[in-house]
Order: structure tokens, then C-alpha cells, then sequence
């Protein structure tokens, strides 16, 4: 009977380790918004809750990376539980530092890594990207102009985190420094991603007021 409760005990924690996460990198102050840019509204609800909302249907949880505790108390009140929020160790606000701080709370194998302002992320492609990186290090969408999307990519956890550390130890702050110390990682061309989203607004972030605008008419 021990035996069996142990390998159950075994599977149960087999499947916890399988998770998939979804980690969200809150940024910080935005002088165009005059506030935080996840808190402003877009489509009566703030652009974080756009984001968690798709995101939540295809991950098993969601982390909103925050830089201070007066970020997170700025973001508590409209989460509603349907994100674990966790504070960086360091108030850089560089991208390096929240994925850093997001893989080292992610429960899941595979994270997800989001910015905060991508309201039209696209449920297929994270789908996609998602099941791509079984065995992989990383699936990173690839511009045939060559440029990557690090902050809308797929990572092995674990993997990404000790390439993420490492760069950071060398003094290098950008997500490039962290890829580069990645074995296994897969590029999949934005070509292969338009046959899922023709428009491929998934990678659409809301910099200025026009772009808010411009989101808002989308969701509609």
C-alpha cells in the first residue's frame, strides 16, 4: 500500500513539474501614460488583464513580475486572483532581471515570457509556441529580417533561468546575452506564424496613446 501511495505521490509530482506558466513582465512607469503601462485601460479593463485573460487559457499559471512593493500594491487591487504576483530582487526594471525573478517562481517545465502590453496576443500562436518547445530550450518567433521576439518566446525553465543568471553575472543585461547562452533553441519564422494569425497582431504593443487607440478599435 506504501509503495503505491509513494508512486502516486511520484506521478502527481511528475504532472506538476509538466505545468506550463505564463510569465509577465509588469515594466515600469510610463512617462507617455502618465502611470503604469499594464494599469491603463484599454477596452473598459487594464491592458495586464487583457493579456492574463487569453494567456490563462492555454497555461497552467500566470505570473506578473513587479519591480517594488509599490508596484505591487498599485496592481493587487485588479488581479482578482487571476495572478500570483512576485517582486523583483533588484529595481532595475531591465527585461533580464524580471524573466530572472519570473523563472524562479514559475512552477511549470515551459514559461511563457510576456510584456505587459500585448492585449492582442494571440491564443493560437502561444498555443503553438507552447507545444513547439518539448525538448527544446527555447521557441523564439524569428522576422526574416532576422530580428527575434525574445518577450513573446517559449523557454525550458530551468534551462533559461541558469542562461539568464549567467549572463547576468558577465555584466550583460540584454535578453540576447541570455538566448545566446541557450542550447536547443528553435527559431520559427514569423511566416510559419502568419498562417495562424494573417495580421500577426499578437506582437502589437501599445507604446503611446495612438497605439492605445488603435488597440481599442481592434478589440471592438
Amino acid at each position: 500500500m506504501e509503495e503505491n501511495n509513494n508512486m502516486l505521490s511520484v506521478y502527481f509530482l511528475s504532472l506538476i513539474e509538466l505545468q506550463r506558466s505564463a510569465v509577465i513582465l509588469a515594466g515600469g512607469f510610463s512617462r507617455r501614460f502618465g502611470n503604469d503601462k499594464g494599469l491603463v485601460v484599454l477596452a473598459d479593463k487594464p491592458i495586464v488583464i487583457h493579456v492574463i485573460d487569453r494567456v490563462s487559457e492555454v497555461v497552467d499559471e500566470v505570473l506578473l513580475v513587479v519591480s517594488s512593493e509599490d508596484q505591487k500594491k498599485t496592481f493587487e487591487p485588479i488581479l482578482e486572483n487571476k495572478a500570483n504576483l512576485v517582486i523583483d530582487k533588484d529595481e532595475s526594471q531591465s527585461p533580464l532581471v524580471g524573466a530572472i525573478t519570473g523563472f524562479e517562481n514559475a512552477k511549470g517545465e515551459y514559461s511563457l515570457l510576456l510584456p505587459c502590453d500585448a492585449p492582442l496576443v494571440s491564443i493560437q500562436i502561444v498555443q503553438f509556441l507552447l507545444d513547439m518547445c518539448t525538448n527544446k530550450s527555447a521557441v523564439i518567433p524569428r522576422w526574416p529580417s532576422g530580428y527575434i521576439e525574445p518577450l513573446q518566446a517559449v523557454y525550458h525553465t530551468k534551462s533559461a533561468l541558469i542562461a539568464a543568471k549567467t549572463a547576468l553575472a558577465q555584466g550583460k543585461m540584454k535578453m540576447r546575452a541570455m538566448i545566446d547562452n541557450l542550447r536547443g533553441a528553435r527559431y520559427v519564422s514569423t511566416m510559419v506564424l502568419e498562417q495562424l494569425e494573417p495580421r500577426l497582431l499578437t506582437f502589437f504593443n501599445a507604446n503611446t496613446p495612438q497605439d492605445l487607440k488603435k488597440a481599442d478599435s481592434l478589440l471592438k
